[in-house]
């Protein structure tokens, strides 16, 4: 009960979830370590659902409430983090592995996936490894597999239900004695009898008493590791070349696992063994060789009779042999030695051309001695020619099969590891891409309210990343940002929010260095299109009330809001902002409000707010030259400002005096 219910309690794994994961081998294990490779080996769970699984429980593991990224535009900053991630993966399953890393305020969580990332940060991504992985896919279970030449069979209906269930691939016989099992071993190459009351019955055929078969499902049925690995088999040799050029330690020798590989066919068939192939290609054969038989003997006995010197012209002798007059007479009389010479030519041909040992006097018996022309086979020899065959090939296959399936088998966990190994590898290359291509670093988490940004740069600008004007940018508890039009005021939102994001990711971000406060929930509200109705309004006033009442020291937030002035009149917009940023001062909360009101909100609040300034450096030919760093302590100038300076530096008296409006 105990492990039912830990499965059942994990957020998403319902009662049919949890009976397909009990199908694996260690399904806690796989689910406390997001093993999302191991998890979609579960019959019906895809990658995808397997990581969805896997992250629910790694919330279960840790505590984790979720709902870090609490609105929309969180959310989307989020999943732009993740597909920065997942676009320098080489194989799906990494992309679907990257799903499991996701923003949490847990702190356990977060150095969790910072450890992760220490290590990733040390590997190499070379052209050579990439190559490798994309070969790599999570091994699948074969669920086709039916064996037709070899049955099980037991007296006891408990053991038939148990050998039904263990060994599907199988067909499992009830018998009640002797007789009964004589009859199966008639129908089938090998019987394997599940009861000990049966040791010692003599019986014809291929019969083996094994009680304990069922706990080796793999001695009966070979052919389900054989058919797991030939279809793996690319996979896992995939894996080998990345372990190979990764220069990763190997739970195998790699070497003994491509040879044994070798010996598969396609089809899970063994190759490579020579007495295999010779029975293989003398039953595919027989037919063949027994009319080409008949033909080397018939054309010799034709020539024969034809260049024969008796009583009888040579052509009617023919003549009237292929009429059928008198033929064994006159063979036996006339053509006696000539006869038994085409014979033995055509037995000859028979055993050379099917290159036959063990059955080489059966085979001679094909053709009689009894003279007959044409010369024809024995049908009745060749079918037991052939029965005899098969039967030797079936057993050689049977036996080559549970030699190569032994040492597969216990190569099995080595070829899982390898697989899971070069997956993981492509997770952790992925974040070192990342790294490399954002010249990201792992931030400072901390636990006081705000963040410092040095040399941050946002990958989600319109333009190529090394184009990025890098900036810093410090705020501890709550400020106004103020800016020009397309001064960047947004875009630095979007890096404090995808910075805040992939620190609580336990990632690197894209700066020099940072200092990140940890958080429990990041509210990032958006620019508004347009003024809001009064119910919409109302919504948003409710939903910053309940904000404000719920911060405390253990949710602690970060606020980022993108021009609110928007949902209303501008004068009593400045009053709403005013009133929030007083209320989340006070709390455990850090915030940013992007606002061009910030005089108007500065004048409207009640306490001291900070301000910080995206500051206009003038305008250079007409176009507008920024400080993109905010300035702490200082509003930011207008561009009609500086464009009203612009025209005062003229000497007009009227500029001069719009500019001392300002």
């Amino acid at each position: 009960m105990g492990r039912q219910m830990e499965l059942e309690s994990v957020p998403g794994v319902g009662a049919k979830t949890a009976e397909a994961l009990r199908e694996l081998d260690d399904p806690e294990r796989a689910l406390s370590e997001g093993d999302v490779a191991a998890l979609s080996r579960a019959p019906g769970i895809s990658e995808g659902r397997a990581a969805h699984i896997a992250r629910g429980a790694i919330r279960a593991e840790h505590d984790d409430p979720g709902g870090f990224a609490a609105t929309p535009r969180a959310s989307e900053l989020y999943e732009a983090a993740l597909s920065l991630l997942q676009e320098r993966t080489v194989t799906d399953y990494g992309a679907k592995r990257l799903e499991t890393l996701y923003p949490s305020g847990a702190r356990s969580r977060i150095d969790e996936v910072r450890a992760f990332t220490e290590r990733a940060l040390e590997r190499e991504s070379t052209p050579a490894v990439r190559t490798a992985l994309a070969g790599v896919e999570p091994l699948a279970e074969p669920g086709d597999v039916r064996v037709r030449d070899r049955c099980l069979a037991t007296g006891d209906a408990e053991t038939y239900a148990a050998a039904q269930s263990a060994i599907p691939e199988v067909s499992v016989e009830l018998v009640d004695d002797a007789r009964q099992l004589a009859e199966l071993a008639r129908s089938y190459a090998t019987v394997v009898v599940l009861d000990e009351a049966f040791a010692g019955v003599d019986v014809e055929g291929d019969v083996r008493v094994e009680p304990g078969a069922l706990e080796e499902p793999a001695s009966v049925v070979p052919e389900r590791v054989l058919t797991f690995f030939a279809r793996n088999r690319d996979a896992v040799r995939a894996a080998v070349a990345v372990h190979r050029e990764a220069g990763l330690e190997a739970p195998c020798d790699l070497d003994a696992l491509d040879d044994a590989l070798d010996q598969l066919a396609d089809d899970g068939s063994v190759r490579g063994d020579g007495e295999l192939d010779r029975l293989s290609t003398a039953v595919d054969d027989l037919d063949a060789a027994v009319s080409a038989a008949e033909s080397v003997a018939n054309d010799h006995l034709r020539a024969a009779i034809e260049e024969r010197d008796v009583t009888i012209e040579g052509t009617d002798l023919l003549s009237l042999v292929e009429r059928g007059a008198g033929v064994d007479s006159l063979l036996d009389r006339e053509l006696a030695d000539e006869y038994a010479a085409a014979v033995e030519r055509a037995r000859d041909h028979l055993v050379d051309a099917l290159d036959l040992r063990d059955t080489e006097s059966m085979a001679r018996r094909a053709f009689p001695d009894e003279p007959t022309y044409p010369v024809e086979h024995e049908e009745r020899v060749v079918s037991r020619l052939r029965e005899e065959l098969t039967a030797t090939r079936d057993r050689r296959a049977t036996q080559r099969k549970r030699a190569i399936a032994d040492d597969l088998a216990a190569l099995r966990p080595a070829a899982e590891t390898l697989v899971d190994a070069a997956l993981e590898l492509d997770v952790e290359l992925a974040v070192a891409r990342f790294a490399a291509d954002f010249d990201a670093t792992l931030p400072e988490l901390t636990d006081e309210p705000g963040f410092a940004i040095e040399g941050g740069r946002s990958p989600l600008l319109d333009v190529p990343f090394e184009a990025v004007e890098p900036i810093d940018y410090r705020v501890d508890g709550v400020t106004v940002l103020s800016g020009v039009n397309s001064g960047g005021k947004t875009s630095t939102l979007d890096l404090v929010a995808l910075v805040t994001t992939l620190a609580h990711m336990g990632l690197p971000v894209p700066a020099d260095s940072a200092r990140v406060g940890r958080i429990s929930e990041l509210h990032y509200h958006a620019k508004t299109q347009g003024t809001l109705d009064a119910g919409a309004f109302e919504t948003t006033l409710r939903d910053f009330g309940e904000l404000v009442s719920e911060v405390t020291a253990e949710r602690p937030v970060l606020v980022l809001v993108d021009e609110l002035e928007s949902i209303t009149e501008p004068g009593a917009a400045a009053t709403i902002i005013a009133g929030i940023l007083e209320s989340l001062a006070g709390r455990e909360a850090a915030g940013v409000f992007v606002s061009h009101l910030a005089e108007d909100i500065l004048a409207a609040a009640d306490a001291d707010l900070s301000v910080d300034g995206i500051q206009a450096e003038g305008l250079v030919d007409g176009e507008l030259r920024v400080n993109r760093s905010p300035v702490k302590g200082e509003l930011a100038r207008s561009t009609p400002e500086l464009i009203v300076e612009k025209l005062a530096e003229d000497g007009d008296g009227f500029y001069a005096g719009l500019l001392e409006k300002f």
